[in-house]
């Protein structure tokens, strides 16, 4: 006789990621603009990454050279895309920009912000003073206010995660990094996973 199939739960609890998602395909299909996106989907994000028991640990391993980029949701007409960022002790990314909107909110740990913005003459220059987001923790990105920018792990010493909402499905984006003198560097990231997790495990239809 074969043995019974395990119906186990899983050890995370992917719920708070599912109802994430459909949550968040709610306010596009209400034809929110952009404005009310990041505000709306900001409030769903900073609830998401409140509760820090459900992220698949597949996707949330670190890398000992370079920082990890997880797709974990790409909606299927490509309007958003969630992705978990893992950032080993000191990694951080080149300046970079992300001509579409996002949000980011930490999951674990911290990370320091450092934005640029151009002078006449096309080289970057420091916009502000850099800032740390922490645990908790949202912020929005709109191109259309400025969205170049470096980020690091604040820590030295453990890993930070951040999760990332993108209007795209962003691993597909030609983007660009930038060097001091204001050069733009064409680049497309891709994603560090070949498979995603399964939204739907623990999910009984009547």
């Amino acid at each position: 006789m074969n043995a019974p199939v395990s119906l186990a739960v899983p050890v995370h609890d992917i719920a708070p990621l599912r109802r994430f998602v459909t949550g968040f395909a709610g306010i596009l299909d209400s034809g929110a603009g952009q404005a009310a996106i990041l505000e709306r989907g900001g409030n769903l994000l900073a609830r998401l990454v409140a509760q820090d028991d459900w992220l698949p640990e597949a996707f949330a391993r670190p890398h000992p050279e370079r920082y990890q980029q997880y797709l974990l949701h790409c909606d299927s007409a490509e309007r958003f895309s969630v992705v978990s960022f893992v950032w080993g002790p000191g990694q951080a990314t080149p300046v970079h920009d992300h001509r579409v909107w996002g949000l980011v909110g930490v999951l674990r740990g911290a990370e320091t912000v450092r934005n640029y913005r151009r002078r006449e003459d096309g080289t970057l220059l420091q916009a502000g003073a850099t800032g740390e987001l922490r645990a908790g923790e949202v912020e929005a990105i709109d191109p259309q206010a400025g969205d170049i920018h470096r980020v690091a792990n604040a820590f030295a010493d453990r890993v930070s995660i951040s999760i990332h909402v993108y209007g795209a499905n962003i691993g597909a984006v030609e983007r660009a990094t930038y060097r001091d003198s204001g050069e733009e560097r064409p680049f497309i990231s891709g994603y560090a996973n070949a498979v995603l997790p399964n939204l739907w495990n623990g999910v009984i239809r009547a």
